[in-house]
């Protein structure tokens, strides 16, 4: 445990890449500051140049060797209880016959009690896998499917790796050092993106890392005669295509010839994880490749979504690209061949709105086609989601700007050509004045850009942003920098609004004892219904929506709430926890109720989304927490923060 709780800080630190307090890092891991310190003692052991955390005034933070560190992130002789289980596997999937428990314990340098317990272990890695492990005597074997010891594999890569991301040492470490798969990596994937690409393919970096990783325990196995049976007789031209291609490079990089079952099962991997048409795909030939039931039920949550999250995303192009990758979800699905998904907390913690949108869309497919629920799987859908809801943006979220240039010939034409190719985007430009002596008082757009100097009783104003006639890079950049101030102080100004209102003073308990999601949900929740403003089937279904994916946006704010908006009125039931408390794969210090009520759904995402900013900053988290020790403190705490 203590070797996993080092490993989680390391992973911390580097993701995070500044300093973190002793207190702040302990809350996260629910340590004590004390034990931080330890921990960062045996990390520096590690290395031999003891570079792994930086110590200072501020804390820590990730040092030179810290990246190194995290991907080693083990010895070499199977010393730990991770890497042990790992070895134990791997001896266990290389032979078919089973091992000598005796001989194994030996060879690891542990007790036979020690192997016993590590195979103990091994059973529950084996869940979901449709293996099982056999004991007789001495002797311990595998007994499953090829295509489930493959699972395994995959499920053994996954675990060596950090956030989801693709680490080619730790694939080496899961299948070995002599492994024909992890030689040649690099080179197989980077001719497999163009060749795909010279097909007309879309190509899904984010997914093609994880089916080059199964390409590779494929040629593995096959190297050690454990090929898959298939005929390729019945495939489709695509699927046909695609198996051509990767025999190709399977025999040019890695030294293997692929059979008809490996190289079946490797192309449909590609179609439906990696690859979606290209651009210039007509709608009905994309329409064509669908199931008629897929898309109807595509279409139909996509409609319950846009109105109950009142959000633009009802478009042909959105539907029918969506519902391709539901297809080729549930065809995943069928053979539990899940894709990685390196981006999902990263989603999670700066689009909490897409992503509950995302988790309603889902939900809803899940219902109508069965489709099983994993969170990356419903950022993959969260992307899909954000880029039509980035295309929809409307031009009333743009600020309104005034520009103040003397006239000068066409000068002050010039300089609102300039602002509007470099600044379109972020300001639109809606009238200019040419006086040298302007009515400041009467401008009442968002921002002034002026080539003169406004009065001194104005020279202080946010709004104001002073540049030269003609636009230079610095005056873009200031000029985007004050625009984003305002945009800021807005939304803060609207989340301060919302917070007085939606808080319930009476809903409030500090001390939360990390009995359980479920109970604490019920706890917050029942305040709630002694103000009737939610039911018990209310906290019902939010504990519902938690078992779908955890609302633990941030590293220490929890958001539960229910998906349909039956609350009497808004409000929010707050928690706090001192020291922090387990919640779905993390710990969290500060649980938020939400129960929204229909009438109040632009509050949604003004509330739920700006929340999870304010609770995103780990100095504000430990402000709030520390001194929040009942209801009126906590907000005005909240408030200064939000205040800035």
């Amino acid at each position: 445990m203590t070797r996993a709780r080092q490993d989680r800080l390391l992973a911390l630190l580097v993701r995070d890449g500044d300093w973190a307090t002793a207190a702040t890092l302990a809350d996260a891991l629910g340590v004590t500051p004390r034990s931080i310190r330890s921990y960062v003692t045996a990390l520096n052991a590690r290395v031999p140049s003891g570079a792994v955390v930086e110590s200072g005034p501020l804390g820590y933070r990730a040092g030179t060797d810290a990246a190194t560190a995290l991907r080693s992130n083990g010895t070499t002789d199977a010393g730990t209880p991770r890497d042990r289980l790992h070895t134990l596997v791997r001896a266990l999937l290389d032979s078919p016959d089973g091992i000598d428990v005796f001989e194994t314990a030996d060879r690891l340098h542990v007790s036979s009690a020690t192997l016993d317990a590590d195979l103990a272990r091994v059973r529950g890695l084996l869940g979901g896998t449709e293996l099982t492990l056999e004991r007789s005597a001495s002797r311990a074997r595998l007994r499953g499917t090829e295509m489930a010891q493959r699972r395994l594999l995959s499920r053994l890569a996954h675990d060596e790796m950090d956030a989801g991301s693709f680490d080619l040492e730790a694939l080496r470490r899961t299948l070995g050092d002599a492994s024909v798969g992890a030689r040649a990596f690099g080179p197989f994937k980077t001719d497999l993106v163009a060749e795909l690409g010279g097909l007309g393919y879309f190509v899904n970096e984010y997914g093609i890392a994880d089916v080059v990783m199964h390409i590779a325990i494929a040629a593995d196995r096959v190297a050690q005669d454990r090929g898959l049976d298939g005929d390729v007789a019945d495939a489709t031209p695509s699927n046909a295509e695609v198996a051509a291609i990767l025999a190709r490079l399977s025999a040019t990089h890695l030294g293997v010839q692929l059979g008809a079952g490996d190289l079946q099962h490797l192309a449909s991997l590609v179609l439906t994880r990696v690859v979606a048409p290209g651009a210039t795909a007509p709608k009905m030939h994309v329409r064509e490749r669908l199931d008629p039931d897929v898309e109807q039920a595509v279409r139909d949550v996509v409609g319950d979504a846009a109105s109950e999250f009142l959000v633009d995303i009802v478009h042909e192009d959105f539907i029918l690209r969506l519902a391709l990758h539901v297809q080729n979800l549930r065809l995943r699905a069928r053979e539990q061949a899940w894709s990685r998904n390196p981006l999902t907390r990263s989603l999670k913690a700066s689009y909490p709105m897409i992503f509950e949108l995302a988790v309603y869309i889902a939900n809803g497919l899940h219902e109508s086609l069965g489709i099983p629920l994993l969170d990356d799987e419903i950022a993959y859908i969260a992307m899909h989601v954000g880029g039509r809801l980035e295309r929809s943006r409307r031009a009333d979220q743009l600020l309104t700007a005034t520009i103040v240039c003397p006239g000068y010939y066409e000068l002050h034409e010039l300089l609102r050509s300039s602002v509007d190719r470099s600044l379109g985007q972020a300001i639109e430009v809606v009238g200019v004045e040419t006086r040298v002596d302007p009515d400041w008082g009467s401008i009442d757009t968002d921002l002034v850009l002026t080539t003169i100097d406004p009065p001194a009783e104005r020279a202080g104003s946010e709004r104001i942003v002073r540049i030269q006639p003609f636009l230079t890079d610095a005056d873009v950049e200031r000029v985007q920098a004050a625009a984003g101030r305002i945009r800021r102080a807005r939304r803060l100004a609207r989340l301060r609004t919302e917070l007085e209102r939606y808080f319930e003073p009476t809903a409030f308990l500090r001390g939360l004892d990390g009995a359980g999601e479920d109970d604490i949900i019920r706890s917050l929740g029942s305040m709630l219904v002694a103000r009737g403003v939610i039911d018990d089937d209310y906290i019902e279904r939010a504990i519902q929506r938690e078992h779908l994916s955890s609302t633990a946006f941030t590293d220490a704010l929890a958001v539960p709430h229910a998906l349909g908006m039956t609350a009497t009125r808004t409000a929010i039931a707050v928690g706090i926890a001192d020291p922090s408390i387990p919640w779905g794969e993390g710990r969290v210090q500060v649980v938020a109720l939400v129960a929204f009520s229909e009438t109040d759904r632009e509050a949604f995402q003004t509330v739920f989304e700006q929340l999870v900013e304010v609770f995103s900053e780990r100095e504000s988290v430990q402000r709030i927490v520390r001194r929040g020790t009942d209801f009126a403190a906590f907000l005005d705490e909240l408030v200064a923060v939000v205040d800035g």
